[in-house]
């Protein structure tokens, strides 16, 4: 499981137009919400992708990309976002590396048989690629709402920071010039 303070584990995978994705691509860039979800086309993940997907601009207006990952296949993936009208990509992870990096699988008994399931994760990170919360075994209700407000703290920290940076380099500049 990883927790706050460590580096996101770095990974590429395809998405739903079986286009590759490179998590590495946004370091210095974006911040990320990366959400886990055991399958497409279920009741609960449809209401947690739906909800990301409706917030999306607003996750965009404070430089966060918003991505869902399953063991789902491309194709998959693709009829979901099609039939639900999503508009955030989805990554197939159909080996579960990048799930077991996350540490969001694990064993479950179903009728007498183990099988490896995902754990309903979310992980906000910020651009520089430090897990800042990991969400898990969430309800997916009311969820993307949470995660926004966990996001725009995020941002909101990230300006309050660079200002005080930037008070902090103009006040040493004007000490020099004394």
């Amino acid at each position: 499981m990883l927790h706050h303070g460590e580096v996101a584990p770095q990974f590429s995978l395809p998405d739903a137009d079986m286009e590759y994705f490179d998590f590495g691509s946004i370091r210095g860039k974006q911040h990320a919400v990366v959400f886990f979800y055991p399958r497409d086309k279920t009741p609960l993940c449809t209401i947690e992708a739906t909800d990301f997907s409706d917030h999306e601009s607003d996750f965009g207006k404070l430089g966060c990309i918003v991505v869902g990952v399953s063991r789902d296949d491309c194709l998959s993936h693709a009829e979901f976002r099609d039939e639900q009208g999503l508009s955030i990509r989805l990554l197939s992870d159909e080996d579960g590396e990048v799930c077991r990096k996350f540490g969001v699988s694990q064993y479950k008994q179903f009728d007498g048989h183990r099988k490896l399931c995902v754990i309903r994760s979310t992980f906000v990170i910020d651009r520089e690629g430090i897990v800042q919360h990991a969400l898990y075994d969430i309800a997916p209700k009311g969820h993307a709402a949470a995660v926004f407000k966990l996001v725009k703290d995020l941002s909101f920290a990230d300006k309050t920071n660079h200002h005080i940076a930037r008070s902090r380099a103009h006040h040493k500049g004007s000490h020099a010039n004394r």
